[in-house]
């Protein structure tokens, strides 16, 4: 009787190495032979992907960028504001017109603008609302603002022009300002000058005039008629009729028909020029004053006005 064939029986498992539960474990995982040899599989890291992603990008963007770049992508550097000037130590209180005058008279005499400036702003605080008759005005302070003057500054030429015209109210400072060199400059720089300070100033120059000295100085200063001429065809009211009272003390007594050897503008042309302003406006006191010039002119200048058609 032959035997029946017994089926082949499946390969059982090995046998573990060790009884021990965690190698056991060990060998079927890992170091078994019968399973496949399958590496774990790894969940990829975000954080590294991302960030080279990003970093590419980011590499990519700024190579761009370098080599084509547009004002669009680039931000404005904001420099910093500069420092604010540093504002000049405020002058000392004086108790004194004369304490004053020696304040104003050391920071004239200074290198810097602004020390002159509120020097004269000082001076305009004390003299200009009421003007001094006492002490004199020293030299030195009337020389300080006798070249301010000359400076052509239209704010200095506003303080100056002020100080000079309060000054010159009292007799004792009109002499002082004529020996300073008031009277040449204010000649020479009224042409320069806006409407309102060349105003101040021709009044100032009538009060100067009204000294033997000031008045010389006017008489023997070339400028001194052609300067008042243009400056008489644009002002009007009271500058004009300043401007007639000066020319009135060129051609009047003692002036260009006494003798003295002046150069002065030939009579006619001044006679055309004061005709024309007195057709404007003009102030009584200014009207009388060139009614007077007229006259003058007409009888020592030997002028026939009415046939000029003056």
């Amino acid at each position: 009787m032959m035997r029946a064939k017994q089926k082949p029986k499946p390969n059982a498992p090995p046998r573990p190495l060790f009884s021990c539960g965690f190698f056991r474990r060990c060998t079927q995982s890992v170091l078994s032979p019968t399973s496949p040899h399958q590496q774990p599989r790894r969940k990829p890291n975000t954080a590294t992907t991302s960030s080279s992603s990003s970093s590419s990008t980011s590499t990519s963007q700024s190579f761009t960028q370098w080599r084509f770049p547009h004002h669009l992508d680039q931000t404005p550097s904001t420099a910093p504001p500069p420092p604010a000037p540093a504002r000049p130590p405020p002058l000392p209180v004086a108790t004194t017109l004369q304490e004053t005058y020696q304040i104003a008279e050391l920071h004239l005499a200074s290198v810097s603008e602004s020390d002159k400036l509120l020097a004269l702003q000082l001076l305009e605080r004390v003299v200009v609302p009421d003007p001094p008759s006492d002490p004199t005005c020293p030299p030195g302070l009337m020389r300080g603002l006798v070249s301010c003057l000359r400076s052509n500054r239209i704010v200095t030429a506003k303080y100056v022009t002020k100080i000079l015209l309060a000054l010159c109210l009292a007799e004792c400072n009109r002499r002082v300002a004529v020996e300073a060199g008031a009277a040449r400059a204010m000649v020479e720089t009224a042409a320069g000058l806006e409407n309102s300070a060349v105003e101040r100033a021709l009044a100032a120059l009538e009060l100067m005039c009204t000294t033997a000295e000031g008045a010389a100085e006017v008489r023997a200063h070339a400028m001194t008629v052609p300067a008042m001429v243009a400056v008489m065809a644009r002002l009007a009211g009271r500058g004009r009729e300043y401007a007639i009272s000066i020319l009135a003390v060129v051609y009047g007594r003692g002036g260009a028909f006494s003798g003295e050897e002046i150069t002065v503008a030939p009579a006619e042309e001044v006679a055309r020029a004061v005709a024309l302003a007195l057709e404007g406006e003009c102030t009584a006191r200014g009207r009388r004053k060139g009614a007077h010039l007229l006259k003058t002119l007409e009888e020592y200048g030997r002028l026939d006005l009415s046939r000029n058609g003056t």
